[in-house]
């Protein structure tokens, strides 16, 4: 895992931590890049919508979570992990392009 994966993987567990964290769950739970959001964190699709707030804030315009997830089919969609929305921000940062190999963005 590359620096800028890592640190996206940092700002990722921080924000879920949080949104955990107003749902009084969580403490124990581990996010690691295998993490699905739903079986896992069992976040809901509001939650999602928050998260990617977050991101797009943090990252700018050009993660658009909304856009992504647009391209899941539904079984795709249930289990999504934090990898894979690593992948996909680090994808879009223009900064961190070409610096790790992309991850298809459905690949777990």
């Amino acid at each position: 895992m590359n620096s800028g994966t890592a640190e996206v993987l940092r700002e990722l567990q921080g924000i879920v931590e949080t949104l955990l964290g107003e749902y009084e769950v969580g403490e124990d739970i581990e996010i690691t890049m295998d993490t699905t959001l739903y079986e896992d964190l069992q976040l809901e699709s509001i939650d999602l919508v928050v998260l990617a707030g977050h991101l797009e804030a943090r990252y700018g315009s050009q993660v658009n979570i909304a856009e992504f997830v647009a391209t899941l089919e539904l079984d795709e969609l249930i289990e999504l992990t934090v990898g894979q929305l690593v992948h996909y921000v680090v994808g879009r940062l223009p900064e961190t392009r070409g610096l790790e190999p992309s991850a298809p963005e459905t690949a777990r």
